[in-house]
């Protein structure tokens, strides 16, 4: 079917044989600028697919002539940032924690790839500022299950906590007071309740309290201690401090001593370098509540 193509008689250009409801469209051309620059992408596109990698194949790609790779840039900025910061990372496997903390430069490097380490690592149960959470422990404050030395925080960064198959894991089980029977659902509650005075929590039943002396006595004092501050050799928290792992209502401590929670840490000696794992020890214990190591 012909269209009735004319000249528009205001602007003198033909029509395409289109019209709707009157309206008539114009065959306006386009700039031949704009023509040109398009003609120029197709060419710089078809240049562009020969000249780097482009066309997705099977389980690659076309490598183009000019043999760039993405890939091979960020190895190679990676590896240059490598070899600039060898000769610290070597110096640092090779110097003693109580050495790296007195070499202020060592000390400067190590807290900032310790940071960065604990980043990819760390945070993901401790939390970005290492807060942590219930069930896992804080590292800004001065409570440490298994101690706060660097030393102490390098074997437990190594040996991770109760981790099957490595003999030098930090490990220690409490036991089940209440599912295994040992105690009376009455013992716990007073036992739970004499625990909570330790660290001055108001509001006890003082009956509970006094109750809950004697099956302290009995049964978590060898551990706890009879004053309740805990044995960092046997990984026996401080009771008395008001810090508590797993909460310190009422409700949290009896759930607690009738069957306790175990927590978990891996051990990154052999997935983290000697170098990583020093810088993590210095960071962590930089963060406010490391202990001095004991005089000899």
């Amino acid at each position: 079917m012909a269209r009735n193509i004319e000249k528009d008689h205001v602007t003198g250009t033909d029509t395409t044989g289109h019209e709707w409801d009157g309206i008539k469209e114009l065959n306006t051309p386009l700039p031949r600028w704009w023509l040109w620059t398009f003609y120029g992408t197709i060419v710089w596109a078809a240049g562009y697919v020969i000249a780097y990698p482009a066309i997705p194949l099977i389980s690659s790609n076309t490598a183009g002539l000019l043999g760039y790779s993405s890939r091979a840039d960020v190895a190679a900025e990676i590896a240059a940032a490598k070899g600039a910061q060898k000769q610290w990372l070597d110096k640092i496997a090779a110097t003693s924690l109580e050495d790296i903390v007195k070499d202020q430069e060592l000390l400067q490097f190590a807290r900032a790839g310790g940071a960065a380490a604990f980043k990819v690592n760390c945070v993901q149960c401790h939390g970005a500022g290492a807060a942590g959470n219930a069930g896992y422990p804080n590292l800004n404050d001065d409570d440490w299950i298994w101690g706060g030395t660097l030393d102490h925080i390098h074997t437990t960064l190594i040996n991770g906590v109760r981790q099957a198959g490595n003999a030098d894991t930090r490990d220690s089980l409490m036991p089940n007071f209440g599912t295994d029977g040992i105690l009376t659902p009455a013992q716990i509650t007073d036992t739970a309740a004499y625990v909570l005075s330790l660290s001055g929590t108001e509001g006890l039943e003082a009956a509970s309290v006094e109750r809950g002396k004697q099956p302290f006595s009995d049964n978590c004092a060898a551990c706890h201690g009879d004053d309740g501050k805990g044995n960092k050799e046997l990984g026996a928290p401080n009771l008395a401090d008001k810090i508590w792992l797993y909460g310190g209502e009422a409700t949290a401590v009896m759930a607690q001593v009738r069957k306790p929670r175990h927590g978990v840490m891996p051990a990154w000696g052999g997935r983290l370098d000697e170098a990583t794992i020093k810088q993590l020890a210095v960071y962590v214990h930089s963060l406010g509540g490391g202990e001095q190591a004991a005089a000899p």
